[in-house]
């Protein structure tokens, strides 16, 4: 029997208590964790190990949170970040994603849902050639065929012209078809925040996209209450 190899988080946090109740319960969780109470040591800590994921905050001494973000994503482009702040503005969040974070999570925060998101970004992360592909690929969802690169959904002689919106959230669900894409995945990734007005507009975006694939019977949007959506193909329908 092989052994799971654990998750490795760097955690960049100058609340010293919080910092090590963040390592006591991530390591709880099954988690290799390695904290750092500054920018300057973080970067020093990340040149010197080897990390699955970061956990950075933002107000940070000796060098702030997105410049040690931006040089980390200059070491590695692809690592995996989720911003832990007090600060919740909107131009904060949007900077964060700007410079390639994914996610971003404001203080207090619940430790359990903190975990969620974790394994949510690692969950991707072990889907690099669909998430590194997706732009460039075509889907094929039951007898639509969905080219995300031109926009465009087409069954047999139709094709429905995606808007910029409508594609990246059917781009979404085609990456993970038949599992399940969390709403504030989907927000965060298309609007760059997830609010209610956000959630709102989220879901009539869903309903247009089932309209456009009503005309096959094995294709649906379905929708687990508060939690998000799966496009899911059925082989049957008759099931």
């Amino acid at each position: 029997m092989t052994m799971k190899l654990k998750s490795r988080i760097l955690i960049v946090e100058d609340d010293v208590n919080l910092g090590f109740l963040l390592v006591e319960y991530l390591e709880s969780n099954g988690f290799e964790v390695k904290l750092y109470i500054d920018g300057i040591a973080g970067l020093t800590g990340f040149k010197m190990g080897s990390y699955d994921l970061c956990i950075i905050d933002i107000m940070l001494p000796r060098m702030d949170g997105f410049s040690l973000i931006k040089e980390i994503k200059l070491l590695d482009k692809q690592m995996s970040i989720i911003i832990l702040s007090a600060r919740s503005l909107k131009e904060d969040k949007l900077k964060g994603f700007d410079i390639g974070v994914d996610d971003y999570i404001t203080k207090p925060f619940d430790e359990e849902e903190l975990v969620c998101r974790i394994h949510a970004v690692l969950n991707r992360k072990q889907k690099p050639d669909l998430a590194k592909h997706a732009n460039l690929s075509k889907f094929s969802i039951g007898n639509y065929s969905f080219d995300p690169l031109n926009q465009v959904l087409s069954l047999n002689s139709n094709k429905y012209r995606l808007t910029f919106k409508e594609n990246k959230i059917l781009q979404l669900l085609s990456v993970t078809k038949n599992e399940l894409v969390k709403r504030d995945e989907i927000m965060e990734q298309v609007w760059g925040d997830s609010n209610y007005s956000t959630g709102r507009s989220l879901d009539v975006f869903i309903s247009k996209l089932r309209n456009y694939l009503k005309e096959d019977p094995k294709i649906k949007i379905s929708t687990i209450p508060s939690v998000g959506y799966i496009l899911e193909e059925s082989t049957d329908i008759s099931s």
